[in-house]
């Protein structure tokens, strides 16, 4: 099954035949930053992350031609990832998982969940956007069309209007082949594409587009199913 570890595939028929919801298990990220410094937790990339007022504050940078990127080093293959977020003068986000070590993608990038005010995308990058042959195939206009049809069933585009300014709290859960998207407590949908299953994620963050998106109360869980 892709690539399925026996612990994964375990954990998604205990869910398929029970209806049982994955929990919370092991704590493997709690960040309130309550702090001025952004620590050893986070690795800036590219433009502005600083610590203001209890929040995580990212800054794109025009000069850079390149959204705001900021990655905590947390390993994990299956995880429940909660945080808040609000945007108060931006355009957009992308929370993002990474394998470094993956060479078969551009930068290393798994999957990911793309916020903007018009509402949610869930993208298995993997097998989708970013892995290299369709990266390439896209920035040929001859192969773009060839290179859409290799993209069904790789994402999905979930409507919500967004507010400025104001806090949402988001959840991601993976497990297996599975991300879905829970908005302030209400499940909005999931994505199943086999890129989601990759063994060996080693990070995730954010990218930001815009002067300012705030994000608070990260926490992240291994996966489990009582």
């Amino acid at each position: 099954m892709h690539g399925l570890s026996l612990v994964s595939l375990f954990i998604l028929l205990a869910v398929s035949l029970s209806g049982m919801e994955p929990k919370a298990g092991a704590l493997l990220l709690k960040d309130d930053f309550e702090r001025k410094e952004m620590g050893k937790q986070w690795r800036l990339r590219i433009g502005s992350f600083v610590i203001q007022d209890g929040v995580l504050v990212g800054t794109q940078k025009p000069e850079d031609g390149h959204g705001a990127v900021v990655q905590a080093p947390v390993a994990f293959q299956d995880a429940i990832i909660e945080f808040s977020f609000r945007i108060v003068d931006g355009r957009s986000f992308n929370f993002v998982v990474n394998d470094k070590t993956c060479k078969t993608v551009h930068a290393g990038h798994i999957c990911r969940v793309a916020v903007s005010m018009k509402g949610f995308r869930l993208g298995d990058d993997k097998e989708g956007v970013m892995r290299n042959d369709i990266f390439a195939m896209r920035r040929d206009p001859k192969r773009k069309k060839e290179a859409n049809a290799l993209l069904v069933g790789r994402s999905r585009t979930i409507p919500f209007k967004l507010k400025a300014n104001q806090w949402y709290r988001l959840r991601v859960t993976m497990i297996g082949e599975e991300m879905r998207l829970t908005v302030d407590g209400k499940e909005l949908g999931l994505l199943r594409s086999p890129g989601i299953a990759h063994p060996t994620k080693s990070d995730f963050g954010f990218t930001v587009k815009g002067k300012q998106v705030e994000f608070d109360e990260v926490r992240v869980w291994k996966t489990t199913v009582n």
